[in-house]
């Protein structure tokens, strides 16, 4: 077991599962990995499971009974990997929207520079994505700038899902009180993370959309967060965050 541990939560990610561990196990800086699958009726674990004996001690598989939402998935990798004692516990879609070389950028935040939530950000440095309609880019954008304005945070991409967690932010985030399983999910974890006074930082990353599988965003995970950040922000004025 090494220090630092990477969950991609899973559905239906059969066409990219393969290509991502391996593109993460081929990095220079050790990363075990945890795939927490929701029960993917393409096979999506089959693969996972094949691949574990080519990884022993590396690769790792949660199987959920059922398509239960992203913010419930990584509660549950945050767990196992807690359970663990992991010290850099990281966020990472399963479709290279994310370049898996970039872990390294976000594990040295936390390791070197001493973040105890690095943030890999679309929006530090302009906007860095790729491939996006921009209807979908001025979206997401100014839904930080709404998070910013209700919250107060100065995260330039709240609504970012690249991420590294000292195992230490996690157990002040108080991760089994998180309320939101979407789009929100990500917003509530920065937003917890902030009242904590945890230590965070972006790092320039550049995002690009996916080329194979379908996205899982839906009028009602933008809806959850929406409403949401006012949730959060109504909460914490009454101290039950």
């Amino acid at each position: 077991m090494h220090s630092s541990l990477v969950i991609i939560p899973t559905y239906n990610e059969s066409e990219n599962i393969q290509d991502i561990i391996r593109a993460v196990f081929l990095l220079e800086e050790p990363f075990d990995v945890l795939i927490v699958d929701d029960n993917s009726p393409d096979g999506t674990s089959e693969i996972v499971k094949r691949m574990q004996s080519e990884f022993p001690e590396r690769l790792y598989l949660e199987k959920r009974m059922q398509k239960a939402g992203l913010g419930t998935a990584y509660v549950h990798g945050f767990n196992w990997a807690l359970a663990r004692q992991y010290d850099y516990i990281f966020e990472m879609d399963a479709d290279f929207s994310h370049n898996p070389a970039d872990l390294i950028h976000l594990y040295k935040a936390c390791s070197i520079d001493g973040a105890e939530v690095a943030i890999g950000s679309r929006y530090i440095s302009g906007v860095n994505v790729v491939n996006w309609p921009l209807s979908r880019v001025l979206m997401s954008y100014f839904a930080s700038i709404y998070v910013k304005m209700i919250t107060g945070m100065k995260v330039h991409d709240a609504t970012a899902g690249f991420i590294c967690y000292r195992s230490s932010a996690l157990k002040k985030i108080n991760i089994n009180r998180i309320k939101f399983i979407g789009y929100a999910f990500q917003i509530e974890m920065k937003y917890r993370a902030y009242v904590q006074k945890c230590k965070m930082v972006e790092v320039p990353i550049i995002f690009t959309d996916r080329t194979k599988g379908q996205s899982k965003m839906s009028n009602a995970i933008i809806q959850e967060a929406v409403w949401g950040v006012i949730a959060l922000r109504i909460r914490k004025l009454f101290n039950q965050l």
